[in-house]
């Protein structure tokens, strides 16, 4: 298997992106899967790598990355060393993290005998959940998109955090990282961002308009996106397909770091199930 890690994708917003491909080269063009991590993660969390082998062995071009203002550097991808720019970071950001890794890999002619670009696929995890179906309703070079444990909107989690007169007065509030003890920082532009792209940012716009086939994965033992989102989700599309893994958490069973080297039972049947959907 090839493993290429931590490639520097110049981002829009003066910060790098961090990207890792797996795939088994044969010079025979693949499918490509582009995996977006969720809040208050990264690319070498828990058993995303073991996840990534997964998806190369079946045969696909696997691509997972850091979003520029994730909190991570080039120095230490894994954690938050640069809270400032998680701070600065936002959903808008985000869509233009995974546009520019689309293009870099539809650009890239060190791929071109690997990668079949008439096959690109999005998963998101998580709030990413939202950032790839909005992404794949606009963006016509994605032929399917799955959430896993995804969100169905934005609007709650943003503009009713909290008090916003004192948000705005301060300029910045703060959340705890349970699993690192950091105080992480939230500027109010993230509240600013949202309200000036409220209609491209709601989640439910984007589900109800998608031409492709739309996978919803979730465990009804979710506590951090409650399975309820997943049925909303369902609901706004007849064509999509919603899987719920039963006694699966947020995680499908991961945790970081991830020390063995197996996937958990449900992350595994979550594998299963994408590659039976994108077969």
């Amino acid at each position: 298997m090839t493993i290429l890690e931590n490639i520097i994708i110049q981002g829009k917003h003066n910060k790098p992106i961090l990207t890792d491909v797996f795939f088994i080269k044969n010079a025979q063009p693949k499918p490509i899967i582009i995996f977006c991590h969720g809040y208050k993660g990264f690319k070498d969390w828990g058993a995303w790598n073991l996840m990534a082998q997964a998806f190369a062995n079946a045969g696909y071009l696997f691509i997972k990355f850091n979003f520029s203002h994730n909190g991570g550097t080039i120095e230490q991808p894994i954690d938050f060393p640069d809270l400032d720019a998680f701070g600065n970071n936002n959903y808008s950001k985000e869509l233009d993290d995974l546009d520019v890794v689309i293009n870099w890999i539809c650009s890239n002619k060190k791929f071109e005998n690997e990668a079949d670009l008439n096959n690109i696929n999005l998963i998101g995890h998580s709030r990413a959940g939202g950032i790839v179906t909005i992404k794949a309703e606009e963006d016509h070079r994605i032929k399917k998109v799955v959430s896993i444990a995804g969100v169905s909107s934005f609007g709650k989690r943003t503009a009713t955090t909290g008090d916003l007169k004192q948000w705005k007065k301060n300029g910045v509030k703060y959340v705890l990282n349970g699993r690192t003890k950091q105080q992480m920082p939230h500027y109010y532009q993230f509240h600013e961002d949202f309200i000036a792209n409220k209609e491209r940012l709601t989640i439910k716009r984007a589900v109800s308009n998608l031409k492709i086939p739309y996978l919803i994965i979730h465990g009804n033992s979710d506590t951090s996106v409650l399975i309820n989102e997943a049925y909303e989700l369902n609901n706004w599309n007849k064509s999509n397909k919603l899987e719920v893994i039963e006694g699966a958490n947020h995680v499908f069973g991961a945790q970081h770091p991830w020390q063995k080297s197996t996937l958990p039972n449900h992350l595994e049947n979550t594998i299963d199930s994408i590659i039976d959907f994108l077969k």
